[in-house]
């Protein structure tokens, strides 16, 4: 088998609108194509032994073992490959239970799908789960104990710790959008300027000098010892002769910490000899220069948690243990305790296995025992100088047990300190006696506490402690998203876009939108290139400055990555036609239109589907929503119009050259199509559906009629509003029309405007494109020809896989179908294809160049306006 291609899905997409995070593998099975799972000996059972946990996937037979009784009556290997994938992952910690094998577009080659949590991880399983099954099926044994080991240190390289996790739960049950910054290991929570960021337990609201404070262990002490906080005596030592005089004041035993550091690296506590100091001060030195040294504070280690000023949760937290039991060895007990499902790797669960470090060997050292030691039955044995969960601790939920002294002086802490988020370490014997009467200590301020011991304590009741963050960020009722319109479909995609965004801008909000030209905010363009895939949506919504986005969708961009978010405002579908047909395998219009119809699909119940009535394929899109739909035609008496409204249905058509909206009974006039510049005087029929469509989008979002009548009208097409989208310009001598049309429906749209341009002589400059359908470039060829007086052919730059000469070809074939003796000149380079052009015009001619290179063709323009005006600038005088 062989992978032909591995794509990573992100978000709603052509396969997949629930389960946005999937691998969509295009799989040949190659000598497998035609061998099913109970033809290969023993590869029923095999597969049961290597990967027993598949008795949970149930597959298409709904029961606990049905996907291997599917296996037993016979399936494809693909269909292996996609469980595989699954049950990899989940054996690693990564829970991924969705999953799908689909025909592909040739014979023995299959379409695989399979969801995940972290993408570099889903991409492993992908590779190891083809190569897994093919050995199976060559009758070999393969070992999957690598890629599990790989899988689990993918995990804890890029998956959200523990208390990361916790907020990003909450945040998602609340409604609440977020992004993963990889790059800076910031999560934002929110969209626009309702954004906040989380790292860990650390929030955009942590104050840099409350984390300062908390980080420098000493003056934390001395702030809270000025504030009447109990803290155990101590001083900061460089080497070993002050540290020597500093436990001569303080006698033994003592604790030696790195001043800064966390999660208890490099700590040692209950130090009773110099040669005990002396390890530990090493020890402590490999995380900071300048070291404490401490009285030891009997008791246990209890941490207490104040979010956002009140006091939200204790637990107490015990050093790795074990005991003994007069039989085993430590090396056994800890085994034995690691055994535990609740124990795993890192943080993939609510424990964390004990490991047996330098720091445990040094502890046993001290006590004359080693790992093969025995201990006495009930004796316990603490394997870390520190409680932490990340080495192994425990801990036990403790809230309900804390006196209102203890809790007093936790918020004040928190107070003092200036942590929004803050964790207190305390050593007592007893929390639920004040500090003072225990003569106990708060050991440490922490500016980013976990949260695990809190939400899976490992006895105790879990507390939700993520909830008051969240609430804390985004208060109920605090907006955390900003609208979304999105917008796709064949052509004029980039016209409604700027349309839409304009309208937004006169209403006053600070739109980000994106289209094929670049990344636009508060109309400056700060990305140039196409940027209609979800990165380019991202960057918006990620912009704080941003409370409107307005979103091109191109077809490229859902099947490559799926969309950006999850759901919007409102979905517009302008139609569906032939293009990029063959290409990701979408081959006819029908599986385009399921492409485009993502958008549609992911608008929220309260949102708005705007769909083209006069397309077949976009309309039926309305059938499969569970939005509101609204309409637009230029018809107005399309029959799915009129029966939409009859049944109380939101509509905008063009009626009695008006642009009208159809609200119940009620015909709403908003202005004269003629009006309205970019119809170019009702003549540009296309753009009168671009305009329908952003009319809707208007009043929607609750405009006055009068706003969008306004903001229709001061919407100027020009090559600085829609570059590219029917550029005319006016020379003395003729009429220039530069468009970005390339393909039948869009060069269809520019022969209808031709058509009723009054010109003495019309020149069409034209090329074709390499990965179009050979029927798609004669069509261009044969419309050109029907409109035109005369053709120039040019070329693209990237041909895309086809000679020059055999597009050329193709357009002439159409060309000559319609006008044999037809004027036809080849010129490759656009630039001079165009100089040709105006050059040679004649008087009262009609140039359109379907252009490549927009910025460039419109220069040339501007030069040749500015020679011409010159030149008759020059007559006249001479005349004069």
């Amino acid at each position: 088998m062989k992978i032909l291609e591995l794509r990573i899905m992100r978000g709603p997409n052509y396969w997949s609108i629930k389960h946005p995070k999937i691998i969509v593998l295009k799989l040949d099975l190659e000598g497998l194509q035609d061998v099913l799972t109970n033809e290969v000996p023993q590869f029923p059972e095999r597969l049961e032994k290597l990967f027993p946990g598949m008795y949970e996937h149930r597959s298409s037979k709904g029961t606990p073992g049905g996907f291997f009784k599917l296996v037993r009556e016979g399936t494809t290997f693909s269909k292996v490959v996609q469980h595989i994938a699954l049950e990899l992952q989940t054996l690693a910690g990564m829970d991924s239970g969705y999953g799908r094998r689909y025909a592909g577009p040739a014979p023995g080659v299959d379409y695989v799908l399979f969801s995940y949590q972290q993408e570099r991880a889903g991409e492993y399983a992908a590779h190891a789960a083809v190569r897994i099954a093919e050995l199976m099926a060559r009758g070999k044994k393969p070992s999957i104990v690598q890629d599990i080991v790989k899988l689990h240190q993918i995990r804890e390289d890029e998956y959200f710790g523990p208390s990361t996790e916790a907020i990003v739960k909450e945040a998602v049950n609340r409604g609440i959008p977020y992004i993963n910054n990889h790059r800076s290991g910031l999560i934002q929570l929110g969209y626009g300027i309702h954004q906040k960021h989380i790292q860990a337990a650390m929030t955009s609201r942590t104050s840099f000098f409350a984390v300062e404070n908390a980080g420098n262990k000493n003056a934390t002490k001395l702030i809270l010892e000025d504030a009447g906080i109990p803290v155990p005596q101590g001083s900061i030592v460089l080497d070993a002769d002050e540290m020597e005089e500093a436990i001569e004041q303080l006698g033994y035993p003592v604790v030696v910490k790195p001043l800064d550091s966390n999660q208890g690296k490099g700590a040692t506590i209950n130090i009773h000899t110099w040669k005990e100091a002396l390890r530990a001060l090493t020890e402590a030195q490999r995380y900071s220069k300048k070291v404490m040294v401490e009285q030891f504070i009997t008791g246990d280690d209890y941490r207490l948690l104040v979010i956002n000023g009140k006091f939200t949760a204790a637990a107490r937290r015990t050093p790795a243990m074990v005991t003994g039991n007069g039989i085993s060895t430590i090396q056994q007990l800890v085994k034995e305790v690691n055994k535990d499902p609740r124990r795993g790797i890192g943080h993939e669960k609510a424990l964390t296995h004990i490991k047996i470090d330098r720091h445990s060997r040094s502890i046993l050292k001290e006590r004359g025992l080693t790992l093969q030691s025995v201990l006495p039955a009930g004796e316990v044995l603490y394997l870390k100088s520190t409680a932490n969960l990340s080495t192994g601790g425990t801990a036990t939920d403790v809230t309900d047990l804390v006196h209102p002294y203890n809790v007093l002086m936790a918020e004040r802490i928190a107070g003092i300190i200036g942590l929004d988020v803050c964790g207190i370490d305390v050593m007592t014997t007893d929390i639920a006696i004040p500090l003072p009467e225990t003569r106990g200590a708060v050991i440490e301020v922490n500016a980013a506490p976990g949260l695990r011991m809190h939400i899976s304590p490992t006895e105790g009741l879990p507390r939700n402690v993520a909830e008051p963050i969240i609430n804390m960020l985004f208060p109920h009722g605090h907006p955390t998203r900003i609208p979304i319109v999105a917008i796709t479909g064949t052509n004029g995609k980039t016209t409604t876009t700027r349309l839409v965004a304009h309208l937004l801008k006169f209403k006053g909000y600070q739109v980000g939108y994106t289209t094929t030209d670049g990344i636009y905010i508060q109309d400056k363009k700060i990305i140039k290139g196409d940027t209609t895939g979800s990165y380019s949506s991202e960057f918006v919504l990620k912009d704080p400055t941003v409370n409107y986005a307005v979103l091109e969708c191109a077809r490229g961009g859902m099947l490559r990555t799926g969309l950006a978010f999850r759901q919007c405002d409102i979905g517009i579908v302008t139609n569906v036609s032939a293009d990029h047909l063959g290409l990701g395998d979408i081959n006819t219009v029908e599986e385009m239109a399921e492409v485009k119809a993502v958008v549609p699909r992911t608008v929220c119940q309260n949102g708005y589907a705007v769909l083209n009535a006069d397309d077949d394929l976009v309309y039926e899109m309305a059938t499969a929503l569970s939005c509101k739909v609204a309409f637009f035609s230029l018809d107005e008496d399309n029959p799915r119009i009129l029966q939409h409204i009859s049944k109380g249905g939101l509509a905008a058509v063009l009626e009695n050259g008006y642009i009208s909206i159809f609200k119940n009974t009620y015909k709403i006039r908003v202005d004269r199509v003629a009006d309205i510049p970019l119809t170019f005087g009702g003549r540009a029929r296309f753009n009168i559906q671009n305009v329908l469509a952003a009319t809707l989008a208007g009043y929607i979002s609750h405009f006055e009629i009068a706003e969008i009548r306004t903001a229709l009208r001061t919407f100027i097409p020009s090559a600085e509003t829609t570059p590219g989208r029917m550029n005319l310009f006016k020379l003395p001598r003729y009429e220039v029309l530069i468009d970005y049309a390339h393909n039948i429906a869009s060069m269809e749209a520019i022969a209808d405007f031709v058509d009723n341009v009054q010109a003495t002589y019309k020149i069409g400059i034209i090329a074709g494109v390499g990965d179009r359908l050979e029927s798609d470039t004669i069509e261009i060829g044969r419309i050109a020809a029907e409109t035109f007086d005369e053709i120039i052919i040019r070329q693209d730059k990237d041909l895309r896989g086809r000679s020059g000469e055999e597009i050329n070809g193709l357009l002439k074939q159409g060309i000559m179908s319609v006008k044999p003796d037809m004027k036809v000149t080849e010129i490759n380079v656009e630039s001079r294809a165009l100089a040709h052009a105006m050059e040679y015009a004649p008087e009262g001619s009609f140039i359109a160049l379907f252009s490549e290179d927009i910025p460039e063709s419109v220069k040339m323009v501007e030069s040749f306006r500015i020679i011409e005006h010159r030149r008759i600038s020059s007559l006249e005088k001479d005349s004069f």
